[in-house]
């Protein structure tokens, strides 16, 4: 019963639900009541409490504004801009805290409380805010770190005894081998046998062919998480296992298998998905993933049958790796990528990484990767949130180097979204359709002018 509740309660809804209805319920009514007070209720002084609260709100908002703006658009702290959604709801958190934080010094007593009360109330509405324009949270589980996937050894994965092409074949005959409705997420470790690399829990979804007695050996989207971030993180946030699941129920119960390895160690820590003086992230993403999917699930082995793709950092990670290992990924799907794997500057990434080879640093570099080892049978489906300008040309300067590798390539951008994880799922969602028609899961039934959330741009 206890476990079952703490289950309830992790899988909340951060984005929608009792959760946020809640909060800004809470945050509304208290504020309501505390303008109140303050229009008829308190201490009368040479400016009116009100004004005084509002001109306080004022300010905060203006300061509050100017900085997250220099934060974001001008000293570029966390690499990439917050997008003006962003900027504009910690402009309207910081002109909340500036309102209550005045209506505390002008009250007293339980007036005063009510001011108190409205601070973490505010910072909460400000960050669950935010966290609606980014989908990064969408749990109170996510939230905390808590995982509600089963481990993989707790259920049996049969290696595969038909390709893609017989499992078609069976499903117009109605004579398909028994299977689970749908798809499941487990958590498992990878062992880095090779890399020695430190590595968290990996994810695994399984569609329900994969699950079945008699599997086929199903095509492979190894997906990576930004930084900060978490395999759980990217299986949530990117809606992963309904969206798959969606696939599989219109496709005879296929879809890809989906890997979600760690690539960074930690949420903070930044591996550049290289082999480097701080971790051997690549040999552990190119192999050791590689080498236990193949000798432990149903999965397909040749490139053309492996895809790597991944948000941000992950997507950045997607555009230097895919093209330096042609003989295991045939397709890349990145999306809000950079131009090269960035932790500071260059010089110092040079010094700390690569022991002041500048060349190794070089190599890993999407544009020298893709000219140097990319192939023209590999192909590239990047997308961009539309407000997110800075990777919007990056992706184009990445799809440029690899048309001129020969490879086919697609372009989307997603209206409305900025770098965060509603571009991801828009993307994704004709992303997985194609890559399934790349992989003879099944055919594209449109052309991607008509999905609704993404305009193409080549």
């Amino acid at each position: 019963m206890e476990d079952s509740v703490w289950k309830t309660v992790m899988g909340l809804s951060l984005v929608q639900g009792i959760v946020p209805r809640t909060l800004f319920g809470l945050t509304a009514v208290a504020a309501i009541i505390l303008i109140g007070i303050l229009a008829f209720g308190g201490r009368r002084r040479r400016t009116h409490p009100l004004v005084a609260s509002l001109v306080a709100a004022t300010l905060a908002g203006a300061g509050g504004l100017l900085a997250t703006w220099l934060m974001s658009d001008v000293f570029m702290v966390f690499g990439v801009s917050l997008g003006w959604p962003v900027i504009l709801t910690v402009a309207g958190g910081f002109a909340g805290l500036g309102f209550v934080l005045a209506a505390a010094v002008t009250l007293r007593g339980a007036r005063r409380a009510l001011a108190v009360v409205l601070v973490p109330l505010v910072l909460a509405s400000t960050a669950l805010g935010v966290d609606s324009i980014y989908g990064e949270y969408r749990t109170i589980g996510n939230l905390v770190g808590y995982t509600p996937y089963p481990p993989l050894g707790s259920v049996t994965v049969r290696k595969a005894s038909m390709s893609v092409g017989e499992w078609r074949d069976k499903a117009r005959k109605d004579a398909l081998p028994s299977m689970p409705d749908s798809g499941r997420v487990f958590a498992v470790d990878i062992p880095n046998i090779e890399s020695k690399f430190k590595a968290r829990k990996a994810m695994v979804y399984l569609p329900p062919a994969a699950l079945s007695d008699r599997p086929p050996a199903l095509p492979v989207m190894e997906l990576l998480a930004g930084q900060p971030g978490s395999p759980g993180r990217l299986i949530d946030a990117g809606n992963i296992a309904a969206t798959m699941n969606a696939y599989a129920a219109e496709h005879d119960g296929l879809a890809p298998i989906v890997l979600a390895p760690d690539q960074n160690g930690s949420a903070m820590h930044n591996s550049l998905c290289a082999d480097t003086t701080r971790g051997n992230a690549e040999t552990y993403l190119t192999k050791d993933v590689v080498n236990w999917a193949t000798t432990t699930l149903p999965v397909a082995k040749s490139a053309r049958m492996w895809a790597m793709g991944g948000f941000s950092q992950g997507g950045t990670c997607t555009t230097q790796l895919v093209p330096r290992h042609p003989g295991i990924y045939g397709a890349m799907l990145p999306v809000d990528g950079e131009l090269e794997p960035t932790d500071g500057s260059v010089e110092t990434m040079v010094r700390r990484y690569f022991a002041g080879d500048r060349k190794a640093y070089d190599g890993q570099v999407p544009v020298n990767a893709i000219a140097a080892t990319g192939t023209a049978g590999q192909a590239l489906f990047a997308g961009a949130g539309k407000g997110d300008r800075k990777s919007v040309a990056n992706m184009r300067t990445i799809a440029a180097a690899a048309r001129a590798a020969g490879m086919q390539t697609t372009e989307l951008v997603v209206p409305g979204a900025d770098h965060d994880w509603h571009a991801v799922q828009a993307v994704w969602n004709p992303g997985l359709d194609w890559f399934g028609a790349r992989t003879g899961l099944g055919e594209m039934t449109k052309s991607l002018e008509e999905y609704p959330q993404v305009e193409v741009l080549q």
